[in-house]
């Protein structure tokens, strides 16, 4: 599992790329979103890396 947590605001960014973090589930600045660690969700942050951090969070 991943936490993704979008850090910087999509203000300026084109539309492809505030798609992808609104398809990630992030809305706000410091909002946050609990993942399975799989490709598609690895290829998104990919693209919106700039943007977002990623940390590892272990299964409770």
């Amino acid at each position: 599992m991943i936490k993704i947590t979008l850090i910087k605001s999509t203000i300026g960014e084109v539309k492809a790329v505030k798609d992808t973090v609104a398809a990630l589930g992030l809305k706000k600045i410091r909002s946050s979103k609990v993942c399975e660690d799989n490709a598609c969700v690895r290829g998104m942050i990919t693209k919106v890396r700039h943007l977002v951090k990623v940390e590892n969070v272990e299964n409770a």
